[in-house]
């Protein structure tokens, strides 16, 4: 963080098209956020402020209402001319700019933080982030003189064969100074083999006008590496779900299989939760201390209360609220309800839009039947007390109330309110027809 103004500008005007998906490329989802937004929440972490996306015609309306500002790409004329597309709304606002792209989501606020602050103690025009990968495959290369600093930035496809022998490579991100940039990208050009104006030709052009051109080596060369196909999607969301699981295990939570358990970053966690294998944990879900996750367990918006007990095989859909040393067991499935304190909905049930008292038990196979009766109309809410007991392959006709104590006999479809203290009995009366069978077989 640092208290000099700095603006951001993350490019994500690109569609993708190695991704072979009518989704573009940026706006793909990695592990609860989209692409771009791993890069958006890395520069507002390191203090970048405003921070604007340059984005295409087609995808500009997916950016509305995320308080981010937006400037549209036209045509996709390369990176300098995405940088250019921001002049208008950033000139003026900040005495440095981050350059970011927007396929980078495993970039972190610290290794920006030390980029910028390599930039202001070098008092660079342009300082430029270069990793040095295990293959440098299609990067542009990094040239440097004898003192140091950057004189070019060559892409590989224009590249001689002693350029391609560089090994520091162009990460595509950058910071510069903002009086340096704005006239720098008034001197590009498009010769070369795209025919687009590319951003690298600005640090030639500051380096020729004698600009100080530094670069900072990224120590981890994995959190430059862009995404683009769905192999390299699905590799980032991996290393994304490792740096979560970690964070949360030297917090205190106890991950059986960090593998096969993915956490979204906007979950909570408390210290001595129990999280067991082939677990999905999502969007604002909280933990509390002493719950134990049972393997394959998904929770979506979920609070899951102190030494609650959750699956295996449970389903928690958002507005699930379980209480304190509640249980969700197996085959459960719950959405938009509240479970009390101590109750158990033990297994083989759907709980949908119900409120269930403390320290009452769900029998095998319940169901709320919480769909409106007419279209249009909301779904019905089941209330079920204190202390009631509920009987295997109940059925609730929501709406509908039991009251504290009551129970409810196996097979029963309530379909009017229980009294407290009340036993519910609703099914057919059991008629055995004797030698039955006996005569079916001599026939």
């Amino acid at each position: 963080m640092t208290d000099t103004p700095i603006a951001a500008v993350v490019m994500a005007g690109g569609l993708g098209t190695r991704m072979k998906s009518a989704t573009p490329k940026h706006l793909h989802p990695v592990l609860g956020r989209r692409m771009v937004d791993w890069v958006i929440e890395a520069g507002r972490g390191a203090g970048a402020d405003p921070i604007l996306v340059v984005a295409s015609p087609a995808t500009v309306d997916a950016f509305a209402g995320d308080g981010i500002e937006v400037a549209v790409q036209p045509v996709p004329l390369g990176t300098g001319d995405a940088v250019r597309c921001a002049r208008p709304a950033l000139e003026g606002r900040a005495a440095d700019v981050l350059i970011l792209s927007g396929d980078t989501p495993l970039l972190t606020a610290e290794l920006l933080a030390d980029l910028i602050a390599a930039h202001r103690q070098a008092s660079a025009a342009a300082t430029v982030l270069t990793f040095m990968p295990p293959d440098v495959r299609a990067y542009g290369r990094v040239l440097r003189n004898e003192a140091g600093h950057v004189t070019a930035i060559v892409e590989a496809r224009d590249a001689t064969p002693e350029q391609l022998a560089v090994r520091e490579v162009n990460s595509s991100i950058y910071v510069f100074q903002a009086d340096k940039l704005w006239p720098a990208l008034d001197t590009l050009t498009p010769h070369n083999a795209q025919g687009e104006l590319y951003l690298t030709d600005t640090v030639l052009a500051l380096a020729n006008a004698g600009d100080t051109v530094a670069a900072y080596v990224a120590p981890d060369p994995g959190e430059t590496e862009g995404v683009n196909t769905r192999v390299e999607l699905a590799q980032a969301a991996a290393v994304l779900r490792d740096r979560i699981n970690v964070g949360h295990m030297l917090n205190g939570v106890a991950i059986i299989d960090p593998t096969t358990t993915w956490i979204e970053p906007t979950v909570e966690i408390e210290n001595d939760v129990t999280i067991h294998p082939f677990t999905v944990l999502r969007g604002s879900t909280r933990i509390a201390t002493g719950a134990d996750i049972q393997p394959h367990t998904v929770a979506i918006d979920a609070e899951i209360g102190p030494d609650a007990l959750v699956g295996p095989f449970c389903y928690l859909r958002p507005g699930t609220v379980l209480g304190p040393n509640s249980k969700a067991g197996t085959y459960v499935e719950i959405k938009n309800s509240r479970i009390g304190m101590g109750t158990k909905v033990p297994h083989l049930s759907y709980i949908g839009d119900a409120t269930i008292g403390d320290g009452t038990n769900i029998g095998a196979g319940a169901i709320t039947a919480n769909f409106p009766h007419r279209p249009g109309q909301p779904k019905g809410k089941t209330t079920i007390g204190s202390n009631v007991r509920t009987g295997i392959q109940n059925g609730f006709v929501a709406p509908v109330e039991i009251g504290d104590g009551a129970w409810v006999a196996a097979g029963t479809v309530v379909t009017k309110d229980v009294p407290s203290d009340a036993l519910a009995v609703a099914r057919a009366r059991q008629e055995n027809k004797e030698g039955y069978a006996a005569r079916q077989r001599n026939d």
